[in-house]
């Protein structure tokens, strides 16, 4: 009794370990690509759920393309509806897991010839440096994943002499759902539904459950699966937590679709082995397992925008919008927290420039203090979410978009301070050189707040910086102009030093803009020194 616990605990073990050592080291050789991708073929449903089952085969885990999606629509790179479309194909995508077991894992004794991928990853994790390293890490993982399954084949063969399933209920409702719930219960302890799979296709393969239990099983397995996504959600945002339902919604519908329609399914893989000559056992079982889910995929994927709906009023938006992206589950996700921050600093620079060409407008309405309070409790909001992302001195691009993002914030602090012009600087808004200043101000600002907002022209972002340069040179200009004037008496003195405020706003105005605007949406380069040193 003791030889087969310590057998079957290791060889879960080994394959959860396993797992988790592949999915780790495959997201790292080649995480940034898969987020580039997952985020970029994912503009219609169909697309969504192609990218959920590639990514997911990938990386061979299911609750991680969930929990990465969950992160993803927290911090607003995909909509809902598009991470109900991935959700589902990751539900598709991780049955690939089961057929390598059966074909692979169960058919060939590999565990011995697996021990060199542990030992050449291990070599790598040690010895080699940046992307090479996490090759290492998925490399002795997929070597544990084969050493776990022949841990577990040793196991259950001992199994069936300490427990007989064969007096379990299997060919009525309550046995499947009985089932069922041993799935569910398996995959919540291990927090892997591949590795409860691999342990059922396993004692399939050994005898110690016939294959209506294992079917069962393997049905719960994938309700159980949700709980990981669910748990990624706490404390999280709305968005976050309408993921996680949808993946429970459409597993659970998927699963119970499944226990109902098993006799139908069970006959349809007895076919396949008569007329398709499928394997009988664990493959058979991983067809049925790769059909049911697809089956639930091809029930939910026409009506996915319906979907989506119903699960957005279940819950419905709250708190503020302009942070509402700002989940804490992103943080231990720096790349995703930092894109998070960019897209949030940037809704509060397009609200801040939509307010400032308000206050060009004569009269002048600069919004309400209320409005003013928003806008300021959301930048501290930002600032001290910005401020808790780890730093990850080795990445070089994510340092220099941390960087960007401080001089974001930097500019965006100076500007909103400048929202509400003084009375003495309104009142020159019809004289000529500041009626010019303003309409580069005007122009400025409504291309900044278009673009900000996922709706300027490709070029926006340097007609900003013409419009601001524009600025920068008429304040010149008229600065010694007007202070001619007035050492010549030609003008009083508190009307030059009003007008060259005036002149000074709109400058500053325009300059802070640029700013943000370059390092929110533009190359995120520093100005040079000249600049710098004149604008203050």
């Amino acid at each position: 009794m003791m030889e087969l616990v310590f057998k079957l605990s290791g060889g879960i073990g080994l394959f959860v370990l396993g797992m988790v050592l592949l999915t780790d080291g495959l997201k790292a050789f080649a995480g940034e690509a898969l987020r580039r991708a997952l985020v970029r073929f994912t503009g219609t449903p169909l697309k969504a759920f192609a990218s959920g089952v590639a990514v997911t085969a990938i990386v061979q885990s299911s609750s991680a393309t969930t929990v990465t999606v969950i992160g993803f629509v927290s911090a607003g790179l995909l909509t809902f509806p598009q991470a109900v479309g991935v959700v589902m194909g990751a539900s598709l995508g991780t049955t690939g897991t089961g057929w390598i077991v059966a074909v692979l894992g169960l058919k060939v004794s590999v565990g011995f010839y697996a021990l060199p991928l542990v030992g050449v990853g291990a070599f790598l994790k040690l010895l080699g440096r940046g992307r090479w390293r996490s090759l290492g890490v998925a490399l002795a993982g997929l070597g544990l994943i084969f050493i776990g399954i022949e841990t577990l084949q040793s196991g259950m063969q001992g199994l069936t002499a300490v427990v007989d399933f064969s007096k379990l209920p299997a060919a009525n409702l309550p046995g499947h759902l009985l089932a069922m719930l041993m799935g569910v219960i398996l995959t919540v302890l291990m927090q892997s539904s591949s590795a409860a799979v691999a342990t059922t296709l396993t004692a399939l393969h050994t005898g110690a459950v016939n294959f209506e239990q294992a079917a069962s099983v393997t049905v719960g397995a994938a309700i159980g699966t949700t709980v990981t996504g669910v748990l990624a959600t706490i404390g999280g945002t709305v968005p976050a937590k309408r993921t996680a339902v949808a993946h429970v919604a459409f597993n659970l519908v998927t699963g119970l679709v499944a226990i109902v329609l098993l006799p139908g399914l069970l006959s349809m893989i007895q076919w396949a082995q008569t007329h398709l000559e499928l394997e009988p056992g664990a493959l058979s079982l991983a067809a049925f397992h790769s059909t049911f889910i697809a089956l639930g995929v091809i029930l939910v994927l026409p009506f996915v925008d319906r979907f989506a709906r119903a699960v957005e009023r279940l819950l419905p938006e709250k708190g503020p919008l302009l942070t509402q992206h700002l989940d804490d589950s992103l943080l231990h996700v720096p790349a995703v927290a930092l894109e998070a921050t960019r897209r949030a600093l940037a809704g509060i620079a397009a609200e801040l420039c939509g307010r400032l060409r308000t206050a060009l407008d004569p009269p002048a309405r600069a919004g309400t203090d209320d409005q003013a309070a928003v806008l300021r409790e959301a930048l501290q909001r930002t600032e001290e979410f910005f401020a808790r992302i780890p730093p990850v001195s080795e990445d070089a691009p994510l340092t220099a978009s941390r960087l960007a993002l401080v001089h974001a914030i930097d500019h965006l602090q100076r500007l909103q301070s400048r929202v509400a012009p003084a009375e003495r600087i309104r009142q020159w808004w019809e004289c000529e050189p500041v009626r010019t200043a303003a309409t580069h101000g005007r122009s400025l600002l409504e291309l900044a707040t278009a673009g900000l907002r996922g709706a300027g022209a490709t070029d926006w972002v340097a007609r900003v910086e013409q419009h601001a340069a524009a600025l920068a040179k008429l304040r010149r200009q008229e600065r010694v102009t007007v202070l001619g004037e007035a050492a010549g008496g030609a003008r009083p003195p508190n009307d030059a030093i009003e007008m060259l405020d005036a002149l000074r706003w709109l400058d500053r105005v325009g300059y802070h803009t640029w700013r943000v605007v370059n390092y929110l949406a533009g190359t995120g380069q520093p100005e040079p020194a000249s600049v710098t040193e004149e604008n203050g």
